[in-house]
């Protein structure tokens, strides 16, 4: 996979902090339209898309898709607790392979080979949608965090491990951006600020932005 040739200025890989990298363009117009096809077979079941709601009453702006486990606040599992507890889908071995591209992209061949992602959240984002500043520490492991995006540019807030709180950096992601937490990064605070409509590239085939991320429970 290669970084885009179109752009008119061209986006560097960036090392944010020690591991955390951001690859821009790192997946062909093709291979991102094939993800969106899955994205849309995905979404449909055997568990819906749905929008979280978190312990405190609010609901997520941004409505999400696990497979592998299923996510909830806090907490991973087999079943669709808040949808019907009906069995997530399995993980796709076309992620897993993804998965393992991305983090011998990033890291290297050897914790690439070494990755072994178990479960993926797919969100999507509209216009209005965004989310805050968080860390993803459900996992028992700290092995990498794969992030895809697709659709819309966004503008990522990268924090600290910390608190919520500054030092970040804002960082613009566009259809086809990889962007990798491990190591020293792995529990880095990050969200969504706001979504950059009519910044899609043609023929994506939707309106807004998927995110796709993949992690490495360590559950069994």
């Amino acid at each position: 996979m290669s970084e885009s040739t179109d752009a008119l200025i061209p986006r560097p890989r960036r090392v944010l902090a020690p591991g955390a990298v951001h690859l821009p363009g790192w997946l062909t117009p093709d291979r991102q339209r094939e993800l969106v096809t899955l994205c849309r077979a995905w979404a449909s079941g055997p568990v819906p898309m749905r929008a979280v709601t978190m312990p405190n009453g609010g609901v997520m702006s941004v409505k999400s898709v696990s497979l592998g486990w299923h996510w909830l606040p806090y907490r991973y599992s087999r079943t669709a607790d808040d949808v019907g507890g009906g069995a997530v889908a399995p993980f796709p071995d076309v992620l897993r392979t993804l998965g393992r591209d991305a983090v011998t992209a990033a890291c290297g061949p050897e914790e690439g080979a070494a990755y072994e992602p178990d479960a993926a959240l797919v969100n999507y984002y509209d216009d209005a949608a965004k989310m805050g500043m968080h860390q993803d520490r459900e996992e028992r492991l700290n092995a990498p965090v794969v992030s895809l995006s697709l659709g819309s540019s966004c503008v990522f807030r990268f924090g600290n491990t910390e608190n919520r709180n500054r030092p970040w950096q804002d960082v613009e992601l566009v259809s086809g951006d990889l962007f990798v937490f491990s190591g020293p990064s792995r529990f880095a605070y990050h969200g969504v600020q706001k979504i950059l409509p009519d910044t899609a590239p043609s023929g994506i085939g939707f309106d807004g932005r998927l995110n796709i991320t993949l992690r490495q429970t360590g559950l069994a």
